[in-house]
């Protein structure tokens, strides 16, 4: 008989934890009790890092379900538990890339737009299809037998994001509202806001140029076709259109042709960027929300691009519910990247660029959806 498959998520930080205690108990929240008791000895767990988005483990389940609060993690209790053994145990380094199996896992089968593949990711247990379950495990098994190293870069951070957020009762429920940003020292507020404007326009220029050299004819924001990088003017890149599509109307032209940055196929929109740089994230974010608010069915893909220090903060506002209540929600189809990933994956793409798709994006950004459960 064929066994179930179930997805199990883990930090680089509760992985390690995890193996470190004996690699013989997996955890999950309280909440997710009543789905443990449906795992049965034999069924096999999918070992999933988030950040690092990639497969690094393969458990066989060998008892029933059990509550415990022993210590094991130290970010969470993680008391809904299950008896298992390791079959195959990888180092980060050497994990799967789930983005390597775009064609061999059914998740990301029919996506209306390429940032939302990540979805099915963000929640254990789950339980997933056989075929995707018969794929990962060649993949891992593969992997043991013919290790690849492949850095982790800057999603290699441990621990889980922590957001400080209150939690209210409304009339649909329970909403967690983040806090409001604190002010920024006074004593960096005048380096901060001498140096914002000028990584503001040199992020804008690598992702001008870098679409350019992809061979997308690309678009800069209205307010700053002026604006020069190293004596470079951001409108004299080569293939910089100044006509949007006419696919949109008026009103929702206007809203595009303030986006930082954009990539162009013809009359299409390949990927939109807001960069970054300011205290507030607000203005992106709105403007991002707008588009959304006016076209439904969008599917462009839309990226936040700032630096790594900002990181909670940015995932922090695209959780909001403003944000989160819309259809689509912000945080499904709007995907991170930081200043810092972005040059080094420009410097490791050196030479290459012109043979990159825009499917390169899903590998150096990472998704703006809060974990529902990470063990």
């Amino acid at each position: 008989m064929a066994p179930t498959y179930w997805l199990d998520l883990f930090t680089a930080e509760t992985w390690k934890e995890f193996l470190d205690n004996g690699g013989e108990v997996s955890g999950f929240s309280p909440r997710r009790f009543e789905t443990v008791q449906r795992m049965k000895p034999g069924d096999l767990l999918l070992c999933y890092m988030t950040r690092v988005s990639r497969w690094v483990g393969l458990l066989e389940v060998t008892g029933d379900a059990f509550y415990d609060e022993s210590l094991i993690w130290q970010s969470q209790v993680f008391p809904s538990r299950i008896s298992v053994k390791v079959r195959i145990a990888l180092q980060p380094e050497f994990g799967v890339p789930v983005l390597d199996m775009r064609d061999e896992l059914t998740v990301f089968e029919g996506l209306s737009n390429p940032n939302l593949w990540s979805g099915p990711f963000r929640a254990s247990p789950a339980r997933w299809k056989q075929s995707d379950g018969e794929a990962i495990v060649r993949a891992l098994q593969d992997a043991q037998a013919d290790p690849v190293e492949r850095p982790l870069g800057r999603h290699a951070r441990t621990g889980q994001l922590s957001i400080d957020a209150e939690t209210v009762e409304t009339a649909q429920g329970s909403v967690s509202v983040p806090v409001d940003e604190q002010p920024e020292a006074a004593n960096n507020v005048q380096s901060d806001s001498e140096a914002q404007p000028r990584t503001h326009t040199e992020i804008q220029y690598a992702l001008l140029k870098l679409g350019s050299d992809m061979g997308f004819d690309v678009h800069v924001a209205r307010n700053d076709i002026s604006q020069e990088w190293n004596g470079r003017r951001l409108a004299d890149v080569p293939r910089t259109r100044e006509a949007l599509p006419k696919q949109f109307d008026p009103a929702t032209n206007r809203i595009i042709e303030l986006i930082d940055v954009l990539w162009l196929d013809g009359g299409a929109i390949v990927a939109a960027f807001e960069v970054e740089s300011t205290t507030s994230i607000y203005s992106g974010l709105l403007r991002m929300s707008d588009l959304v608010s006016m076209q439904p069915n969008i599917s462009i893909p839309l990226f936040l691009v700032a630096g790594e220090k900002r990181r909670e903060k940015v995932i922090e506002q695209v959780n909001r519910p403003t944000f989160a209540r819309m259809q689509p929600p912000l945080h499904q189809i709007c995907r991170y990247i930081s200043f810092e990933g972005l040059r080094e994956s420009l410097d490791r793409a050196r030479g290459l660029v012109r043979y990159l798709k825009p499917d390169w994006l899903q590998e150096v950004s990472e998704s703006c959806e809060l974990d529902d459960v990470v063990d």
